[in-house]
């Protein structure tokens, strides 16, 4: 079963630096604007290091891994002396105004084979394939896991495992109001009965496919210098339960493009769906769709219309809309791109960066867990998770 190993943890220390202005939302998320603002609250911003500026050239990597040696050689991060799990916890408001906590546990995760007999990380969602070498081109310069892969747990006792608060080492709070706060985890008891949950069940990669094969790409270059096992057999991640309470799933939509001057994307996609007026589309339109169970197609105007599945127009498909939509649109040539967000959507539809749209609804953890117990992948691109991890509260050395 999974192996998930406490470490001993490198964190900025507070006495040297504002928490809250090191700390940064994902690398993947970030437009060189979003670098250089968070660039600019401090010197020591996490982004210097995750997110290497391009205009250094072939030396951004290696600038990076000079920089954050240097940080811990001034004491500017510090390492734990001892192996310990560590809590992180989200507190924000849900869609009803009501608080909500999500928790889970930071650790170091086995980077395993896709193909080895008895593997127990598994993807849950097919990935599309990154041509860049970025993150791994990083991972060698720093020698460090500097953001966490996130995973979801089919164990069921690990959320209860999670409530109870340790150390408290950082809290600080994003520009979404999320609340981000980190706890020690050291006492032998606590360890061991969340090293026995999480070794009790697979575990799902919900994000971070990519980073993971860059772990494992690592992994093997290590193992080729080095001849034994180390630090890079594992990686840094974020584990949680896969409970409805624990999640918040929002829907990943798609932006079509690339059709033939011909196509009539409204008639093909009325051979497996009924459609309807959906008037102009909203974030009110979310709601609307799920009280119908459709999908709702877009027009570059913004007026949208329902697509009910059709009795029988998709055997054998997944219950999925992303499926669905998928097995509708196979026999036409198109091109998709993806997009979180229906202010988003709206605004890729007025800029002309695709002539329609499809808003999907989110996928349920239900049917998160019902894929995964069937071996099954979902489409690419299927959900989105938030709220989002913030990098920089704590790194692993792989050295």
């Amino acid at each position: 079963m999974p192996r998930f190993e406490p470490f001993p943890g490198i964190r900025y220390d507070p006495a040297r630096v504002d928490l809250q202005a090191v700390v940064a939302p994902p690398y993947d998320v970030l437009s060189a604007e979003d670098r250089a603002q968070l660039a600019g609250r401090d010197p020591h911003n996490v982004v210097v290091v995750d997110v290497p500026d391009e205009a250094e050239g072939a030396d951004r990597y290696a600038n990076a891994g000079t920089t954050f040696r240097r940080w811990l050689a001034d004491g500017v991060l510090v390492t734990d002396h001892d192996p310990a799990y560590y809590r992180y916890a989200m507190t924000f408001a849900d869609e009803t105004g009501a608080s909500r906590t999500i928790a889970g546990v930071l650790g170091a995760l086995a980077v395993t084979d896709p193909d080895a007999p008895g593997n127990d990380v598994l993807p849950h969602e097919q990935t599309t394939p990154k041509a860049s070498t970025d993150r791994l081109d990083l991972t060698r310069a720093t020698q460090a896991n500097l953001s966490p892969i996130w995973g979801l747990s089919l164990a069921g006792n690990l959320a209860e495992r999670t409530v109870e608060p340790g150390e408290r080492l950082a809290t600080v709070t994003d520009d979404d109001g999320v609340v981000h706060q980190l706890d020690r985890i050291d006492d032998p008891a606590r360890v061991e009965a969340i090293h026995a949950a999480i070794a009790s069940a697979p575990v799902l990669i919900a994000d971070g496919h990519h980073r993971y094969g860059v772990a494992r790409q690592y992994r093997d270059e290590c193992r080729s210098a080095r001849g034994t096992p180390g630090r890079a057999d594992l990686t840094l991640a974020f584990v949680q339960e896969l409970a409805a309470d624990q999640l918040v799933v929002q829907a990943i939509h798609r932006l079509v493009a690339a059709l033939d001057a011909s196509t009539d994307l409204a008639a093909e996609l009325a051979r497996s769906f009924e459609l309807a007026d959906a008037g102009p589309v909203t974030a009110a339109t979310l709601a609307a769709m799920d009280e119908r169970g459709a999908l709702c197609l877009v027009a570059p105007d913004g007026a949208g219309r329902f697509l009910v599945p059709r009795p029988n127009a998709f055997p054998g498909v997944r219950d999925l809309d992303s499926a669905r939509l998928d097995h509708a649109l196979a026999g036409v040539r198109h091109r998709l791109a993806f997009q979180h967000g229906v202010a988003e959507v709206l605004a890729e539809l007025r800029a002309g960066t695709a002539p329609w749209a499809v808003l999907l609804r989110p996928v349920t953890v239900a049917q998160i867990r019902a894929t995964a117990g069937e071996g099954a992948l979902m489409p690419p691109k299927s959900t989105f998770f938030w709220p989002k991890l913030r990098t920089g509260l704590l790194f692993r050395d792989l050295s």
